[in-house]
């Protein structure tokens, strides 16, 4: 029994936790980011929809309703697979949707000038993940290896998978809360912002998809990935999350301001 109770409380401390897409922390980052550069009327709208709730409160409300049955469906919206040879236009949709469709839904419930106040608000937090989830790198990535979850890596000592890499080991290794990160962000110029904010989220998907592809170009199957992985890649997904965050503020103006 004790040899038991042993192997229990090591298996515990020891096994890697399952991540969801930025993971709680990515997503709050991202969240908070996008709070700074909200406009007045913007700012306004979001609070009465959401009852004076935060983005970054509500940036993991999508990951937090995937354990009941009734949002089942919106399972396949965090994600799109694409062919590296393809682009979103040319490669086949999937039936059950993806996060392009997904936010085009958000956008137009928005929009929507007989929606209720409640689907205005459930799709609003539905838009902060995806939006965040859109500039996670592998959840723009390949059928495959299911968007880099059966990629087998070791993350230092630990097994572990490309996906889970990108999703929260990375920013748990780095150690700063979300507030930290979003205060510690590269200051941009108002051009630079502006710049960072254009376009849409289809195009915002192809610039995820560049990094993606340089991430499966520079990292082998089985690999260990340490120190040296962190230098090559942590700038850049910090640099992910202020694209989120500065791209989710500027369509949230666009939408409700």
């Amino acid at each position: 029994m004790r040899h038991f109770l042993f192997i229990l409380v090591v298996l515990c401390t020891t096994a890697p936790a399952l991540a969801d897409d930025w993971g709680k922390t990515g997503h709050r980052t991202t969240g908070a980011i996008a709070q700074q550069y909200l406009n007045k009327k913007a700012r306004k709208a979001i609070s009465k929809l959401l009852d004076g709730e935060s983005l970054a409160l509500v940036s993991t409300y999508a990951d937090d309703i995937k354990s009941d049955t009734l949002y089942r469906k919106y399972g396949p919206h965090h994600y799109v697979n694409i062919p590296f040879e393809a682009d979103y236009d040319s490669h086949e949709k999937s039936e059950r949707g993806d996060i392009i469709k997904a936010i085009d839904t958000c956008i137009a419930t928005l929009k929507s000038k007989t929606a209720s106040k409640e689907e205005k608000a459930f799709q609003l937090r539905m838009l902060v993940h995806f939006i965040g989830d859109l500039h996670q790198p592998l959840h723009t990535g390949i059928s495959e290896d299911k968007g880099g979850n059966d990629f087998q890596v070791r993350w230092f000592r630990d097994g572990s998978n490309l996906h889970r890499v990108w999703d929260s080991q990375m920013i748990e290794s780095y150690g700063m809360s979300y507030t930290e990160l979003a205060s510690n962000m590269p200051q941009l110029t108002k051009k630079e912002r502006k710049a960072m904010g254009s376009g849409t989220h289809r195009e915002w998907l192809a610039d995820s998809r560049v990094l993606v592809k340089d991430i499966y170009a520079h990292t082998e199957v089985g690999e260990k990935l340490s120190y040296r992985y962190m230098y090559a890649y942590f700038n850049k997904l910090r640099g992910q999350l202020q694209k989120g965050g500065v791209r989710l503020a500027a369509l949230l103006n666009e939408v409700l301001g």
